[in-house]
C-alpha cells in the first residue's frame, strides 16, 4: 500500500489503536477528535468509567507492544458474584481453566496510554477540539469547527476512517450522501452509574476479582472494580414502566427501591441519592451499518459502525479486533477500495453475530443465572469439554477467552445449546447426565474448532 497521509476522524481507544498500527506501518496519520486533550483536561473518556478487557482485545494491544504497559492498571475477574436479595453470595467461576479471567480496566487510562503512544511514534498528528460538520465524498474534503473559537476549516485526505463511536460524525455524513444504510435499534432499558467507594484503608469493601450482579429478572445491578479501591456500579432498569428509571423519581422512591431489591448494596453506596438525580440515564442500543466504506475513500470502525449493547463486554474488544485485522489486511492489499471491501465482508458479519449474543448476554446475566437448570447446564458444559476440548468449548468462554470468529462461535454456540438441552430434559444433577449420549451428539454436531 502507498504510504499516503490518513485522516482519523475519533480519537478514543478504537481511533487511537488504528492510528498507532498505521505510525508503525510507516503512514503519516491525521486524527481528529472533538473533545479537548483527556490528558491535561478533567473530562469523561466515554459512557462508561471502566472496562471489560478480553482476550480479542489483549491480543490487540500485543500487537502493538502495549499489553505489558496497561498490565498494572488491570484487575482480574475470574467468575460472577451473585448477590441474592437474601444477601446470599454465590460465586460463578467463569471456566474451569485458571486463564479463564477477563479484566477491568479504566477507560480513560487505556485511552490516555494509547494517545500517548501515537504521539510518540512520531506519524500521528493529534487535533483536538475539532468537530466534523461535513464530508464530501466527490471533492475528498472534509469540514471541522474548532470547539473553542467557532472557526471552520476544511482539509482534504487521501483515505479517511471514522472511528468517532456511535454517534459519528462520518456515519452521519455517509447515510446522508445515500452511501451507506443505517440501522438504530434502541433497548428499551438504560444504565446509571453509582460507585461504591474504596474502605478507609484504600481496600475493596466487596470481593476485588470478581464481577457482581445483583440479578432481579427484569433488572440488574452490576460492580466493576477499579484499581484505586472502589468499584463502578451500573444500575440497568427499563426506562418506562412500574419498576424503573420513570418510576424513580426522588430520594424516597429510590431508597425504597434499593432496600427492596438491593438491601445488601445500600450500605455500600453512601452517595446512592445523591449520585443517582446527579448523573445520567444513558440510553443502550444496536448500530448496524451496511457497507463500512463508501466510495474506496471512507471506512468506519468500531463503534462507528457497529454499536453494542455492554452485556457480554465486546465492545472495545470488537473494535480492537476490527483494527487488527485492518492491520492484517494491509499486508494482503495494495488499493483502499479492496482493502475496505474485504475488511467490511470480513468483519460485518462477526460484528452482527456479538451484537445479537450480547442482547442475548442480558437475559442470562439479569434472569438466567438464577435458574438452577442454568447452573446445570454450565456443569454438563464443563463436563463435555473436559471429555472433547477440541469441539466443544463453552459459548462465553469462547467469546470472552478465545479469538474465534464471532460469527462461527454463534453457530456453534446454537448448536452446543441443542446438546445441552436435549442432556438436561430428565436431569436434575450433572450425576443424571447420559455421558454416552453427550459423546455421541458432540461427534455427530460438532466439527473440530480451528483455534486462533
Amino acid at each position: 500500500m502507498q504510504k499516503k497521509e490518513i485522516m482519523l476522524v475519533g480519537a478514543g481507544l478504537a481511533g487511537c489503536l488504528l492510528a498507532i498500527y498505521l505510525a508503525r506501518r510507516g503512514f503519516s496519520v491525521k486524527l481528529f477528535e472533538k473533545r479537548p486533550d483527556m490528558r491535561s483536561h478533567d473530562i469523561p473518556a466515554g459512557r462508561s468509567i471502566n472496562l471489560s478487557l478480553s482476550a480479542r482485545g489483549i491480543h490487540a494491544l500485543s500487537e502493538v507492544g502495549l499489553d505489558s504497559k496497561i498490565k498494572p492498571d488491570l484487575i482480574a475477574m475470574s467468575g460472577r458474584m451473585l448477590h441474592r436479595i437474601s444477601g446470599q453470595l454465590q460465586y460463578q467461576p467463569y471456566g474451569k481453566n485458571q486463564g479463564d479471567v477477563h479484566y477491568s480496566v479504566s477507560r480513560s487510562v487505556l485511552n490516555r496510554l494509547l494517545l500517548d503512544t501515537a504521539e510518540a511514534s512520531g506519524k500521528v498528528s493529534l487535533f483536538f477540539n475539532e468537530q466534523c460538520t461535513d464530508l464530501n465524498l466527490a471533492n475528498n474534503c472534509t469540514k471541522f469547527r474548532n470547539t473553542i473559537d467557532g472557526n471552520t476549516r476544511s482539509v482534504g485526505f487521501d483515505a479517511l476512517i471514522g472511528t468517532d463511536g456511535a454517534g459519528s460524525a462520518v456515519c452521519r455524513a455517509l447515510v446522508h450522501a445515500n452511501a451507506i444504510e443505517y440501522r438504530h435499534e434502541p433497548l428499551a432499558h438504560g444504565y446509571k452509574e453509582l460507585t461504591i467507594p474504596a474502605d478507609a484503608n484504600g481496600k475493596h469493601r466487596i470481593e476485588k476479582n470478581a464481577l457482581h450482579i445483583w440479578p432481579r429478572g427484569g433488572y440488574m445491578l452490576i460492580a466493576l472494580p477499579n484499581t484505586d479501591g472502589s468499584f463502578t456500579v451500573t444500575l440497568f432498569l427499563p426506562h418506562k414502566g412500574p419498576v424503573s428509571f420513570e418510576s424513580l423519581l426522588d430520594g424516597q422512591s429510590l431508597l425504597g427501591f434499593f432496600r427492596d431489591q438491593y438491601p445488601d448494596a445500600v450500605p455500600l453506596i453512601p452517595r446512592l441519592t445523591t449520585d443517582f438525580m446527579a448523573n445520567q440515564t444513558g440510553g443502550l442500543g444496536t448500530i448496524r451499518c451496511m457497507p463500512w466504506h463508501a466510495s474506496g475513500k471512507v471506512m468506519l470502525l468500531g463503534d462507528a459502525a457497529h454499536a453494542v449493547v455492554p452485556f457480554h463486554g465486546q465492545g472495545m474488544n470488537c473494535a480492537f479486533e476490527d483494527c487488527s485485522e485492518f492491520n492484517r489486511c494491509l499486508d494482503r492489499f495494495n488499493d483502499w477500495d479492496e482493502l475496505f471491501q474485504a475488511l467490511d465482508e470480513k468483519r460485518r458479519r462477526n460484528a452482527n453475530a456479538i451484537a445479537d449474543m450480547a442482547l442475548e448476554n442480558y437475559v442470562e446475566m439479569r434472569e438466567s443465572v438464577r435458574n438452577p437448570k442454568f447452573h446445570l447446564h454450565k456443569k454438563i458444559e464443563w463436563l463435555i469439554e473436559e471429555r472433547h476440548p477440541d469441539r466443544f468449548i463453552a459459548r462465553y468462554s469462547m467469546v470472552m477467552f478465545h479469538r474465534i470468529p464471532y460469527a462461527e462461535v454463534q453457530q456453534r454456540g446454537e448448536i452446543q445449546a441443542a446438546i445441552l438441552d436435549r442432556l438436561s430434559v430428565d436431569a436434575e444433577q450433572i450425576d443424571d447426565v447420559d455421558i454416552a449420549l453427550a459423546d455421541k451428539l458432540v461427534e455427530e454436531r460438532l466439527d473440530p474448532i480451528e483455534m486462533i
